[in-house]
Formats: C-alpha cells, sequence, structure tokens
C-alpha cells in the first residue's frame, strides 16, 4: 500500500532548476509544485512513472523561465511511500 507524504524546501532561483532535476531522478517524486516567495503557486507538475526526455524539456524549460524570473521560491514535493 502507498501513502502520500510532502515536503517543501526554498531555493533561490538560480538553483531552482538544478533542485527540481535532482527531484525528478529520485523517481518516487509523484508532483512538483513552485510557488512564489509570498507562496502564490507558479506552476504545478504531475509526474508519472516513466517520464523521460521528451516529455520532460518543455516541463524544464518552464522552470528555467520561471528561475529567472524570481529571486527565492518554494519547491513542494507529493512523493508516494510504501507503508508497511
Amino acid at each position: 500500500m502507498t501513502q502520500k507524504s510532502e515536503e517543501t524546501f526554498k531555493v533561490k532561483g538560480e538553483k531552482l532548476l538544478g533542485k527540481v532535476k535532482e527531484l525528478v531522478r529520485e523517481g518516487n517524486v509523484r508532483r512538483i509544485i513552485i510557488k512564489d516567495k509570498k507562496g502564490k503557486v507558479l506552476v504545478e507538475f504531475p509526474l508519472t512513472l516513466g517520464v523521460v526526455g521528451a516529455v520532460l524539456a518543455p516541463m524544464l524549460a518552464a522552470i528555467g523561465a520561471i528561475a529567472a524570473l524570481v529571486t527565492e521560491c518554494s519547491i513542494t514535493i507529493q512523493r508516494e511511500v510504501e507503508k508497511k
């Protein structure tokens, strides 16, 4: 049985893209929500199993554009974790 958990990370704009790539590589992240420093949702991406290159490219381009516009933001992720 799986259960969802949430985590939030605060990052500077220039570190945003790298942090998102790192989270996607972890594999158990199911949703990424990027908010500005006031808490307003800028973008939200659902991730499914098997997300690869061609699907990730537009998402990463959008995140790169957001990173150029914000100085600080937060990334909230939803993970699926195995419940024992």
